[in-house]
């Protein structure tokens, strides 16, 4: 090793030595920190977000479906129409409300049947819709992002054979 280059990595070695003693710092030391920072908060704040979103959407999927289920049952163990109605009504509010989705849900159950509804044999399916919120979409962009998910289910019982017939 020639002399020269010998002297010039001991200055390099004692000017970094020296900004030690002395309290400076070297100008890019403390920017590994700031970097990650920076990129950890643009990564995880999607993540986030996403993890929010999906959560939301899933408890509407458990919802609907034990709601279209319980629906489908109520109805089709009821006594009259008019009982039906009401239970099938409260097994979806009371399915809606375990996951935390309220708002209007008149309109979220619709019924069909392959013949007269309470009568033996019939086959009951149950369908129950809902809309869920996306979390944090600003109103003035609903015509480029959707501010709702659909989310729906359907169920299907069979009136019991050996029914009275009402």
């Amino acid at each position: 090793m020639s002399a020269s280059r010998h002297l010039g990595r001991v200055g390099a070695c004692w000017g970094h030595v020296r900004a030690r003693l002395t309290g400076g710092l070297p100008a890019d030391e403390g920017s590994a920190i700031v970097e990650f920072l920076g990129v950890a908060v643009v990564l995880i704040v999607p993540v986030v977000y996403l993890v929010l979103v999906l959560g939301q959407l899933q408890a509407a999927a458990f919802a609907v479906d034990g709601a279209a289920r319980e629906a489908a049952r109520a109805i089709v163990t009821a006594d009259d129409a008019d009982t039906a109605a009401e239970r099938a009504t409260a097994a979806v509010d009371l399915a809606l409300a375990d996951q935390g989705i309220a708002g209007d849900l008149d309109d979220v159950l619709t019924v069909e049947c392959t013949a007269a509804c309470l009568q033996p044999g019939t086959a009951v399916t149950a369908h129950v819709a809902v809309e869920v919120a996306l979390p944090g979409v600003p109103g003035w962009l609903q015509e480029v992002v959707p501010l709702s998910v659909p989310v729906t289910a359907s169920a299907t019982a069979v009136v019991d054979t050996y029914v009275e017939a009402g």
